[in-house]
């Protein structure tokens, strides 16, 4: 049976795979709120890519598949409460069916980085009924995990892939093969087992822009995960 629930929504310039993990520092109060909400709850809400075509009551809309985070870590930055830092982890893929509209619209010339800013909307915000949201929320099923393996064949075409791309967006400067080498080191991509977790970090390395990512997100089958992949790596 499919699970469906009610999750709050944080749309980033960012795509977040299962298992990845993400530190946000949080500063406006809309999203003050959310967290807060989440710490008195499971401690989860959905991440999902801006969607630079629509909006949701003048505010960014989110792609409509997007990963659960789970809340590892919170604590406040300074002394006035006004800024978390926040350490998440990714959980399962969803999708949404129906966006639940915040409660206000930006105000004008808002500026979500200054005092004027926060002051302005949490003024706004005394207007309403505590109990409306200030942040986006929406009905979202879950996805089922991809739990194929990957073949160490289909791994190592990928790295191959990945590594004529860096040389060849690097031109005229020469990469040398063992500096690519530490790169993958570094992000602890040298096995002999690779996982769908190995496949997500290779893609988020060889990717310039997030929406590049969307479509591996979006991926349901290992197949279609591999093309997907590829195809990002490919050079054009």
């Amino acid at each position: 049976m499919t699970q469906t629930k009610i999750i709050p929504i944080f749309p980033l310039d960012l795509v977040l795979f299962p298992r990845q993990e993400l530190p946000l520092r949080i500063f406006e109060p809309r999203y003050k709120q959310l967290i807060d909400d989440c710490m008195l709850g499971d401690g989860q809400f959905g991440v999902c890519l801006i969607d630079q075509n629509n909006s949701v009551n003048g505010w960014n809309a989110p792609k409509s598949i997007g990963t659960i985070a789970k809340i590892t870590k919170c604590e406040d930055i300074g002394l006035d409460g006004l800024q978390l830092h926040i350490e998440t982890v990714g959980r399962n893929k969803f999708q949404i069916n129906k966006i639940i509209p915040p409660s206000l619209a930006p105000p004008e010339n808002y500026d979500p980085y200054s005092a004027e800013g926060h002051n302005v909307i949490s003024e706004l915000h005394e207007k309403y009924d505590p109990s409306e949201k200030m942040y986006i929320q929406a009905e979202a099923k879950l996805i089922p995990e991809i739990d194929d393996d990957i073949s160490l064949e289909k791994w190592e075409k990928l790295v191959s892939l990945w590594k004529k791309k860096i040389v060849t967006q690097a031109l005229p400067q020469i990469v040398e093969p063992h500096s690519l080498d530490h790169v993958l080191e570094k992000y602890y991509l040298i096995t002999d087992m690779p996982t769908i977790d190995y496949v997500y970090s290779l893609a988020a390395l060889g990717a310039k822009d997030p929406n590049d990512l969307q479509p591996i997100l979006e991926s349901n089958t290992i197949d279609e995960l591999l093309y997907n992949v590829e195809k990002l790596m490919t050079v054009k």
